[in-house]
């Protein structure tokens, strides 16, 4: 049977996101043999992650206007493929700062994934299944950085880290051409119809008062997530004395429940368009008193599980919700910028925490980190919703009529 074009177009666009995703976290697995091959430090390992996430940051809004101004289709294939070769031609390194080169080059092709992705979604996908495709594309982002590590290990011990790198950066390849072939699919987002009276520039937009609230949204939130990604295993073992085995298993029903409330919250965003920030709020609060639980209230190992797997699923539920809010409040024609924008927060605020509640944990306050967790995301849960507030009080752009009406 055959299948239809909004599946075409998420299946597409799914691929080139599970392979930015993957593709920054099948690195980790290399640093060992990395050391060994090219006598550097642990810290000089860091930087290849550092210089790939902080290159897509830096340049994801950039390139967003540069997708608003000349449509988002050529952007896509070329950022893809270039992560794809960046990966395979770290197999052929003979010294490290090659490896720092490529790394830096692969964050540039990741720049293009967040405005491109979202830009052609808007365009493509039917109004009452935005949702659902948002929700695949932040699932199958979450499924590439699943897979990532245990992919890149095997391989490593099956043909060594320059062939797994070969392999992993050239199976991005079918993907690219893939895109391509089928580029007629993937239709850009609508331009604006109406020019704004006051001469608003991107810049003026981006700097309102709902897009950076937009900004401290997405960065609250990765900053929380980061946070219980990075320390929830030390932390429950060093005030529950659990296992570390026990707790990298609550670790992992959190992350399961992250990505499959994903696909909850495309659903919900859906059905319920005139609840999405009601939703959002239940949805936070209830993930922060989940976490605060686990954190305060002596528990059972398998209570302890459910219940971090409960936060995630309820956290992960609110992002598809909030990417719709989001592309709710961007003007016409302005989707790109938008998300390039905003989405910035994401790699911004997984970068911030881990090193200040690292050092609470080193002074003896690891009960504070799932208390500071918890904070944070009420804190972005603020912002989320002045946010929303103020797009629809400010509206300093025309909107769609459709998009007003559903509101």
């Amino acid at each position: 049977m055959a299948l239809s074009r909004t599946t075409r177009v998420n299946i597409l666009i799914g691929n080139g996101h599970f392979l930015s995703h993957f593709y920054v976290l099948c690195l980790p697995p290399m640093f060992l043999a990395w050391q060994k091959a090219f006598d550097v430090s642990f810290a000089e390992l860091g930087l290849t992650i550092a210089l790939m996430s902080g290159t897509t940051a830096i340049l994801q809004t950039p390139v967003g206007f540069l997708v608003d101004r000349h449509g988002a289709r050529a952007f896509l294939i070329g950022g893809t493929l270039l992560m794809s070769l960046s990966l395979a031609a770290m197999g052929l390194t003979t010294a490290f700062w090659q490896v720092l080169v490529l790394a830096t080059l692969s964050g540039v092709g990741n720049s293009v994934i967040h405005p491109a992705d979202y830009a052609i979604l808007s365009g493509s996908v039917d109004k009452d299944r935005m949702g659902r495709s948002f929700a695949l594309h932040t699932f199958s982002g979450n499924l590439g950085f699943s897979a990532g590590p245990p992919v890149a290990a095997l391989l490593m011990a099956a043909i060594g880290w320059r062939g797994t790198l070969l392999t992993v950066g050239l199976l991005g390849l079918p993907v690219v051409l893939s895109i391509l072939f089928q580029s007629r699919i993937l239709v850009d987002q609508a331009k604006p119809h109406v020019h704004h009276a006051g001469g608003l520039t991107g810049r003026d937009l981006l700097t309102s008062r709902a897009m950076v609230l937009f900004f401290l949204f997405f960065t609250f939130g990765a900053m929380a997530g980061g946070g219980v990604q990075s320390w929830l295993v030390t932390v429950l073992h060093t005030t529950k004395g659990l296992d570390l085995e026990i707790a990298a298993t609550a670790l992992t029903c959190y992350m399961a429940g992250s990505t499959c409330g994903t696909l909850v919250g495309g659903w919900f965003a859906d059905t319920f368009k005139k609840h999405v920030l009601p939703f959002i709020t239940c949805l936070t609060i209830a993930s922060a008193a989940l976490i605060l639980c686990v954190n305060w209230i002596g528990m059972p190992v398998v209570a302890i599980c459910v219940l971090t797997g409960l936060s995630g699923l309820a956290l992960g539920a609110s992002r598809t919700p909030r990417d719709v809010m989001v592309k709710d409040a961007a003007p016409p024609g302005e989707i790109g910028k938008v998300f390039g924008f905003v989405s910035s927060g994401l790699p911004l605020g997984s970068a911030v925490t881990p090193v200040p509640f690292g050092m609470l944990i080193d002074h003896g306050h690891p009960e504070m980190v799932l208390v500071l967790v918890a904070a944070i995301l009420l804190l972005s849960l603020f912002c989320g919703g002045s946010a929303r507030v103020s797009a629809r009080t400010a509206d300093p752009l025309p909107r769609p009529a459709e998009q007003v009406a559903a509101e």
